[in-house]
């Protein structure tokens, strides 16, 4: 490899201590386009991973809201399965319509609190993204995440979480970005992960069917992961955006990072 190639090498992600990772998205499959191989990864490698979904999912189907919302529900728990994903939280925000307010800034931070995570996942919330105009709720979604990481970590922002509630504030010291194309960090990834990730996205059957022209995803998951791995000089990787938010949490919390 060359000089030049190995300038451009990204370095892995620093997760060898990671014990728990949330990761939060606005909708079933959000987490299924490539970033689900480091969930397979993570889970093998005994970390508990939990999925928090912001919404059911109910409007992206042409179907009544009333029928979509239980069948992706259970499509993502079927997805969960085939990457060893064992804590799945749905919320009921209304799909379509998801906003970054305080109230959900404080559903994601009362679950970052109880998870207690190392790293939190979210997804490529910029305003152009994945080729095109970056999808309403994929933008609140990541907003809100980054800003609910902070406020779980602030003793005085929704403080009954703790008063009420019995949550004590908790310091993230890691947030991921997945999808993002300023990527900052990679973590390799075998066949078998690969494979679950296939797997992972192809259990939204319902979803991918009622979109015309989809790609299967046997199509295209590896191709992607094989990119990311030409940028981290592996066979296939998971690329991500990473923050590093510090080991140690101050008095005030957040705002002092």
């Amino acid at each position: 490899m060359s000089d030049s190639t190995d300038a451009k090498t990204l370095p892995a992600l620093p997760d060898e201590s990671w014990t728990r990772v949330l990761c939060v998205v606005a909708h079933p499959d959000d987490m299924e386009y490539g970033a689900s191989a480091a969930v397979a990864t993570w889970a093998r490698r005994g970390v508990n991973v939990t999925y928090l979904l912001l919404t059911r999912g109910e409007a992206g189907m042409q179907r009544p809201p009333e029928e979509v919302g239980p069948l992706r529900a259970a499509e993502q728990q079927r997805a969960c399965e085939a990457v060893g994903v064992k804590d799945l939280i749905i919320l009921d925000h209304p799909d379509g319509m998801l906003m970054p307010t305080l109230d959900l800034r404080r559903d994601i931070a009362r679950v970052v609190r109880q998870v207690r995570p190392q790293a939190v996942v979210t997804a490529n919330f910029d305003f152009e993204a994945y080729g095109g105009l970056n999808q309403a709720d994929h933008r609140a979604a990541g907003l809100a995440t980054v800003d609910a990481v902070r406020d779980a970590d602030n003793t005085w922002v929704f403080r009954d979480l703790a008063d009420d509630e019995g949550l004590p504030k908790w310091h993230t010291q890691w947030l991921l970005v997945a999808g993002h194309p300023d990527a900052t960090h990679a973590m390799a990834v075998d066949a078998a992960a690969v494979g679950a990730a296939v797997g992972s996205l192809e259990c939204h059957q319902a979803y991918l069917a009622d979109l015309p022209g989809h790609p299967k995803p046997a199509e295209f998951i590896p191709v992607i992961l094989a990119e990311g791995g030409k940028a981290a000089g592996v066979g296939h990787a998971v690329l991500f955006k990473g923050y590093d938010l510090g080991g140690i949490s101050g008095a005030g919390g957040a705002d002092e990072v």
